[in-house]
């Protein structure tokens, strides 16, 4: 079992930057790719960044390409999501998730463990 655990969501104006950490539980970090999706109010849960087990491989939704960057540290069981720029189309809350397999997913479908989610809102 894999248990996600999100933290540094918060309020921030527009422009600004948040980082995001999610720390995992379980001895299968290393070999999980990891994805952060976000949810906003009445819209459906949607693809924001992923990274491979090794770190050597992501990918981003087009919205957020040249302002997020996904990383891990897979000795501390940690993926980050550092979001720079941002807009109010940002907001929502945003997830953690992992999966085992062999190449990166943006469909939320395709994982397997979620966290609780962490509340990012950015006023106009």
């Amino acid at each position: 079992q894999v248990q996600l655990v999100e933290s540094g969501g918060g309020l921030v104006q527009a422009g600004g930057s948040l980082r995001l950490s999610c720390v995992a539980s379980g001895r299968t970090f290393s070999t999980s790719d990891m994805g952060w999706f976000r949810q906003a109010p009445g819209k459906e849960r949607e693809f924001v960044a992923a990274i491979n087990w090794s770190g050597h491989s992501t990918d981003y939704a087009d919205s957020v390409k040249g302002r997020f960057t996904i990383s891990r540290v897979n000795a501390q069981n940690t993926v980050l999501l550092q979001m720079n720029s941002l807009k109010p189309e940002d907001t929502g809350v945003y997830y953690c998730a992992s999966r085992q397999g062999l190449r990166l997913r943006v469909t939320a479908s395709a994982y397997d463990y979620w966290g609780q989610g962490t509340q990012v809102t950015v006023s106009s």
